[in-house]
């Protein structure tokens, strides 16, 4: 996004010389980034006041009353179900008080947001700037001419989490439209930005030819200069292996006018690096110098990787080889807080989805996700579907230029990351509209030409799409039944790259019945027994057409919502919405290789209660990259199983069935152990005695930063005596906290609505240190206690 403020009125009332080029740039400065730039993270420290007044916008205002806050922030409180949204639809009141750093002298100053729910109106020292409507990408003002070089400065933000009309927002019909809930606020970072008058705006590094020995880099982009150089002005373009340079080139920008210069440099003798992929992600830093009078006064940095990613009639290719895409869809949506967790929560996905789920593809539905998780799938290997925001919905034309506007920001700020494989340019499951497709579309190929186009489409979304190909991949939500209780997948269309960006989700394939079933944790054991499996059915018939690049499925985690939802929660997640596996996840956990990690997950309690007085049942489902399970029940062999390759075909690791219709009055034990060849390499055990059961909690990080913001994920469950969880387990659970945390979260718990499992996050206090102490207590199971780590920052 341009600053809404006009270079007249910067050099008018700047008084900052002729460029400042000759400004000495004053190195290690905390938050510096390179040559006379500064940049500060700028979440700490801020203050909310509820509802928004036109006082709180004047600098005088007594704020006094205002709570401090660290963002990202939600403007309502909220528990994990049963959200309200009449709770963030307001205008909410945001202010900063800031004094200029003394090395700020001379230098351009830059607010970006890197997003709020859903208007941005900041008002700077009693000017107010100008809106800025959008949730998910960044909005970017230039503060410079209002600004006092001593003293406080105030900076206001009026933030609009009403219902608007922008994209995925609009319908008349309400938040009921959108089949996802947006707690309103501020629920992304800030930043403060300071460059010289010249600086570098852009950058682009463009990978190309990557499987020839000419492999180069294109990079290009473009430099901001508030009034006419004097002066020569050059780029220097570097690729550094960690620290190292391996490439360079320079190149003279005539800036003989301010306003936008564009310039392109490229970097050539490649031909030893080696591609970023899936499972070796090599990434390289690109870093642009601006020059004048020979001596540096910016640098722009970006992070990228050499890989080619192509969609064909014949599959999928990375770098060469085909590749069957395997993946799960991913909301941003977190209990207790919607969308605004800090940066190692949103990159804690990643790793479910890569390492947990075995993922090798993630799509951010239905709208561009945060910086840091599209960050953590360029370090991990997991390749990204980015689309821009929307739900069905389209709206009238001032509507769909903010939809064009949103696919060339979502692009401008996400073109380097290596993970991004293809762009969503068209709304989620929209009515066809070839003029809008054919502008975003346009759009993608102008600002990056190295990423096919596609968006998510169903039988009502297709009228006349083939009569008009305005994307380069067919992209199908493929929900359909192939009878009573069996996943249908169709078959490719011919001559045009083919996919699904959608399967299963929240159907149980009965006769039927669609939407009706959940697959909630504490929900119907029938149905929840099956999902896995429905997974399973759905990535094996989808590979067994050798011409359709992959699915990625429906969906990865639970999520609020007030369509087909129970208490607020849409649960087709194989996650729930705390990122806890359900039994749906087995499938996705057994898919990794088991010689680095061996895996048995049934898909089925082992519990004699109401819901399984007969234990699982027969063609109970066990997951697992084993060769070969021997199920052992009350010690004695059951059953020495193969997996079943015949029903599931073309999985790498096809489920094992059997039959656990078995007396369970005794509370027999189960025992499954695992071979590969000959070679016992993992053993579970399973209790039915709800008497050895046992409370469990954990945390995923041991160290927070004292930032205000930094926060981890503690769960807790009940569990069997070995560990595994307890079916429908019950009972409330009341925390206790000591030292500079706080919790977010319900306290109490209940169990009862969420399958005997839950979480709680700890968020460590700004300016803090010391160790923190959460207690966990169970109504009727006793208290565990985790500790937690919380660092100065620098």
């Amino acid at each position: 996004m341009s600053s809404p403020v006009s270079r007249r009125n910067f050099l008018q009332t700047c008084a900052l010389g002729a460029l400042a080029l000759n400004f000495r740039p004053v190195l290690g400065a905390a938050g510096s980034r390179g040559p006379a730039a500064r940049t500060l993270a700028w979440d700490q420290d801020w203050l909310f006041g509820g509802k928004f007044t036109a006082a709180a916008a004047t600098p005088g205002f007594d704020d006094s009353g205002f709570a401090p806050i660290t963002l990202p922030h939600c403007a309502a409180k909220l528990s994990w179900q049963n959200w309200q949204a009449e709770s963030w639809q307001e205008v909410w009141s945001y202010r900063k008080h800031f004094t200029l750093p003394p090395d700020w002298s001379g230098l351009r100053v830059f607010v970006v947001f890197e997003g709020v729910m859903v208007g941005t109106t900041p008002t700077i020292n009693g000017h107010e700037l100008p809106e800025h409507l959008g949730t998910y990408l960044p909005a970017r003002y230039e503060l410079t001419q209002w600004l006092k070089s001593s003293g406080d400065n105030v900076l206001a933000v009026a933030v609009d989490s009403r219902w608007r009309s922008v994209p995925p927002d609009g319908s008349v019909k309400g938040v009921k439209r959108v089949d996802y809930l947006e707690a309103g606020g501020m629920d992304r970072s800030v930043r403060l930005e300071a460059v010289p008058s010249a600086f570098i705006g852009d950058l682009f590094a463009k990978p190309l030819d990557v499987l020839k020995p000419s492999r180069r880099i294109e990079v290009s982009g473009s430099i901001d200069a508030a009034a006419p150089s004097g002066q020569p002005l050059e780029v220097r373009v570097e690729l550094k292996d960690r620290g190292r340079v391996v490439a360079s080139a320079r190149q003279t920008v005539a800036a003989s006018e301010a306003g936008s210069n564009e310039f392109t440099v490229t970097l050539s003798g490649l031909g030893d690096l080696a591609l970023w992929d899936v499972d070796s992600p090599q990434l390289y830093d690109v870093v642009a110098t601006l020059l004048a009078g020979g001596q540096p006064v910016h640098d722009y940095r970006v992070r990228t990787g050499l890989r080619e990613a192509r969609f064909t009639v014949d599959g999928f290719f990375l770098n060469g080889r085909r590749l069957l895409l395997f993946g799960l869809n991913r909301h941003e949506i977190y209990p207790y807080v919607g969308g605004a967790m800090p940066a190692r929560v949103m990159r804690h996905d990643a790793r479910t989805l890569k390492q947990d789920f075995n993922c090798n593809i993630v799509r951010c539905s239905h709208y561009p996700q945060s910086p840091a998780f599209l960050d953590a799938c360029d370090e991990l290997g997991l390749m990204v579907w980015e689309e821009p925001p929307g739900w069905g919905y389209l709206g009238d034309e001032d509507w769909k230029q903010l939809v064009i506007r949103d696919v060339r920001e979502m692009i401008l700020r996400d073109r380097n990351h290596p993970a991004i494989v293809i762009w969503g340019v068209r709304v989620n499951e929209s009515p066809n509209d070839p003029v809008l497709y054919r502008k975003t579309g346009a759009v993608a190929k102008s600002l990056d030409g190295t990423r096919p186009t596609s968006g998510s489409m169903t039988g009502g979304s297709i009228q006349h799409w083939q009569e008009d190909r305005h994307e380069d991949v067919f992209a199908m939500d493929d929900y359909h039944a192939d009878g009573p209780g069996i996943v249908g997948i169709l078959p490719p269309l011919p001559g045009i790259p083919y996919m699904l960006a959608e399967s299963v989700g929240q159907f149980n394939y009965g006769a039927g019945k669609g939407f009706n079933a959940f697959y909630r944790r504490a929900g119907d054991l029938k149905l929840l027994v099956k999902q896995a499996v429905y997974h399973a059915e759905a990535h094996s018939k989808a590979a067994g057409y050798p011409r359709l690049c992959g699915v990625i499925a429906w969906c990865a985690f639970d999520y609020a919502s007030l369509i087909n939802a129970y208490r607020g929660v849409k649960t087709p997640g194989v996650a729930d919405c705390f990122r806890i596996p359900k039994l749906g996840a087995s499938f996705y956990l057994a898919q990794g290789d088991p010689k680095v990690r061996p895996v048995i997950e049934p898909s089925f309690f082992w519990d004699f209660g109401p819901q399984s007085p007969q234990g699982p049942g027969k063609q109970a489902a066990i997951f697992s990259n084993c060769d070969r399970l021997e199920i052992f029940v009350g010690g004695k062999l059951h059953a020495s199983l193969r997996p079943d390759a015949e029903g599931f075909p073309h999985l790498k690791h096809p489920p094992f069935l059997v039959d656990l219709s078995v007396d369970g009055s005794g509370f027999p034990e189960l025992r499954i152990d695992g071979f590969l060849q000959d070679a016992l390499v993992l053993s579970r055990r399973f209790s039915a005695q709800p008497a050895g059961d046992q409370f469990q909690m954990d945390a995923d990080d041991q160290e927070l930063m004292g930032d205000g913001a930094d926060a981890t994920r503690v769960v807790f469950r009940v569990t069997d005596q070995f560990g595994a969880d307890r079916a429908f387990a019950g009972g409330d659970v009341s925390f206790r906290i000591s030292g500079p945390g706080v919790i977010v979260g319900d306290n109490p718990f209940g169990l009862g609505d969420s399958g005997g499992v839950g979480a709680v996050w700890v968020k460590a206090l700004p300016h803090a240190s010391g160790q923190v102490v959460l207690t966990a207590t169970h109504s009727h199971l006793g208290s565990r206690t985790v500790e937690i780590a919380v660092r100065p920052i620098s």
